[in-house]
């Protein structure tokens, strides 16, 4: 098995493992996803190492750059490089993005240590002042109301064909968009659900898409982090396989962002906006 594989991008690997069931055990080949440390460095200086699935890497730095708010748009980056490396038996990626002067002189009076793991996304922070709070208000462009009233059951139905790698492994989450009749024009898969997300925000801003026509829907539990992210690039609704925190449903309110959770094809919770 070669660490540093990442032909085509597969995001999981093949591990001889030992199953005991009805006491017996049969050796054979299972898949496990890949966890990786991902550097993200902009303009030379290091400011976060998440714990992520090494692929579609250009997105997650672009997403991620948005969505935190180190850049206001795409065109703030102006090069983006990734590679792939190895420290011992450990492998790991880098991603170096240049950006504009004016936003890596933002980044360095606000810069925090953000060491980023599984299933967390603001570990590391210095002060309870640098959670932002205070989201931005999302845009009323009338996508709610052009909103199909089976859109969400479409996507709860259609998403597990989009989880190639949750089907290998059973461990990565995903994000999905999709647009008003609840088909799914994009979907990401991350052993991390904040990673999942910037890989699909970082898709949507490469391609200029319009944020504000359309949904995400998220195989996780929605989190403060998760609608923090969305609400900054005004997307007006999150939907979720699992719950809500008290939190995700307070900074959906003050979003003006429309949040659901327990989606089934069968139907869903709302938590309504303020």
């Amino acid at each position: 098995m070669n660490p540093l594989e990442t032909a085509g991008q597969p995001g999981a690997i093949e591990l001889p493992v030992t199953r005991h069931r009805g006491g017996g055990a049969e050796t054979l080949v299972d898949h496990v996803g890949q966890e990786w440390p991902v550097a993200l460095v902009f303009n030379g200086i290091s400011h976060a190492v998440m714990m992520c699935t090494p692929r579609d890497l250009e997105a997650f730095a672009v997403g991620f750059a948005i969505s935190e708010g180190i850049v206001d748009r795409n065109a703030d980056i102006q090069d983006i490089e990734v590679a792939f490396r190895e420290d011992g038996e450990l492998p790991y990626a880098e991603v170096q993005l240049t950006i504009v002067q004016q936003a890596f002189a933002g980044l360095k009076e606000k810069r925090r240590a953000l060491a980023g793991r599984t299933g967390c996304g603001v570990c590391g922070i210095e002060s309870i002042d640098l959670l932002d709070l205070q989201p931005e208000r999302v845009p009323d462009t009338g996508f709610l109301a052009r909103l199909a009233s089976d859109a969400l059951a479409r996507a709860a139905h259609d998403l597990p064909a989009h989880q190639a790698l949750t089907k290998l492994t059973g461990g990565l989450h995903a994000a999905a968009w999709c647009n008003a009749q609840g088909e799914i024009l994009h979907a990401f898969e991350d052993v991390g659900r904040h990673n999942a997300l910037d890989k699909l925000i970082g898709q949507l801003v490469l391609e200029r898409a319009d944020t504000t026509d359309g949904f995400v829907f998220l195989s996780s539990r929605a989190s403060y982090e998760l609608v923090r992210k969305a609400a900054r690039v005004g997307v007006p609704l999150v939907a979720t396989i699992s719950a809500p925190s008290s939190l995700a449903i307070a900074i959906a309110k003050k979003a003006g962002l429309r949040l659901v959770s327990f989606c089934r094809e069968s139907g869903y919770v709302e938590y309504g906006t303020a």
